[in-house]
């Protein structure tokens, strides 16, 4: 069999390659023994960090940068990318209210905000934006995403009718949420969230139990953030009759999952499957011989909504091949050859330091792509035209 037509669709290296940097590394490989074949690159995200890149490199869109309000109230550089002739605005939540927008020494999330991401969302209405897509992970916040919602115009007020401090501590204090002065754009917006966690807003598995302490959060303060969250989810299933709480996601990025459900209307999907929909993954590999996806480390938790995972079952509806090309292999990786990957090969040449792997990534990911053509070659699928 000849190769015509290969798909190449990794995530990122973290830390040292974008997604489109790694694919274009592994079609560098590849043409040092098919240099006629024809390549398709189309860079990957899981609605995580890299995901506003890979869309925008994958369908030639622009990345818009603005100052907004960061996790502690102080400003801070933020972006977002718009795709589909800027109709459509992908939003890391990260981007404005990351918990890299934090050292170890200042992690605070009982005050944590949301704000800057709703000042985001409120940018991209702004370009005429119709459909957002809302990455959530990586947060500094423990929030509900209500402070996002007070940037879009909700008033969270208390028994008293103050409006609550900023923060997911303050929600113990909530009484009534009204939405009155909410932007009315949103009515006319489509909004899906995207994320790899399927937590409940509270309880055991919830995110203040789950993800508080990872930024910062004691045990007395994860009780307390549990129990303003749930305070939260209280008020709304009373006055708007909603469930926040228990849908899979709603405690993602310290519950902004279940503020996008309630404030944005939103949905709640699994990032990889709105990245493969967005960037059109499908159709690109019609008439495809092969694809190769990757990312830096391939194991056991691949298999829960990972990039290389979600490209190997979209690959497998065509019927095609899929090897994996990884930075690092950890413990359980065999697990991904149940879901679709029928090779998982790593790019380091033997042990090496993290900074070395990290400098060689690129260099390594080349080799290791025309070694893998060689052997396709040697096995007699890939012959050269």
């Amino acid at each position: 069999m000849k190769i015509r037509k290969i798909v190449i669709a990794p995530d990122s290296f973290k830390e040292s390659l974008t997604a489109l940097e790694a694919a274009e590394a592994i079609r560098d490989g590849l043409r040092q023994v098919w240099p006629n074949a024809e390549y398709v690159l189309v860079p990957m995200a899981d609605g995580g960090e890299g995901t506003v890149r890979a869309l925008v490199d994958a369908l030639h869109g622009e990345i818009i940068t603005q100052t907004v309000t960061g996790p502690l109230g102080t400003p801070t550089a933020a972006f977002y990318g718009l795709i589909n002739h800027g109709h459509t605005a992908v939003i890391e939540m990260s981007a404005a209210a990351g918990i890299e927008k934090t050292g170890p020494e200042s992690r605070d999330p009982l005050h944590a905000t949301t704000y800057g991401v709703g000042e985001l969302i409120r940018s991209a209405l702004d370009h005429g934006a119709n459909h957002i897509i809302l990455g959530l992970g990586g947060s500094a916040t423990n929030d509900g995403g209500c402070g996002m919602a007070q940037a879009l115009g909700a008033r969270l007020l208390d028994n008293g009718g103050n409006e609550l401090s900023e923060g997911g501590a303050s929600l113990i204090h909530l009484e009534t949420i009204d939405l009155s002065r909410m932007d009315q754009r949103l009515n006319h917006v489509r909004v899906e969230a995207a994320t790899d966690v399927t937590n409940p807003l509270t309880g055991p598995e919830g995110a203040s139990a789950v993800f508080g302490p990872q930024k910062g959060a004691t045990p007395d303060m994860v009780r307390l953030l549990d129990q303003a969250l749930t305070r939260f989810a209280r008020i709304v299933a009373r006055d708007y009759h909603i469930d926040i709480n228990s849908p899979p996601g709603s405690g993602a990025a310290g519950g902004l999952g279940a503020g996008a459900l309630f404030f944005l209307k939103s949905s709640i999907r699994p990032g990889i499957d709105l990245v493969i929909k967005e960037s059109g993954l499908e159709q690109k590999m019609a008439d495809a011989a092969l694809v190769i996806t990757g990312e830096g480390k391939i194991d056991g938790q691949t298999v829960f909504g990972k990039t290389p995972v979600g490209v190997a079952q979209c690959a497998k509806r065509a019927h095609l091949p899929v090897i994996a090309l990884a930075g690092s292999l950890g413990e359980g990786c065999e697990a991904v050859y149940d879901h679709g990957i029928d090779a998982l090969l790593p790019i380091v040449p033997g042990p090496v330091s993290l900074d070395q792997a990290l400098h060689h990534a690129r260099f390594n990911l080349i080799r290791t792509a025309a070694n893998t053509a060689r052997l396709w070659q040697l096995a007699g699928y890939g012959q050269s035209f």
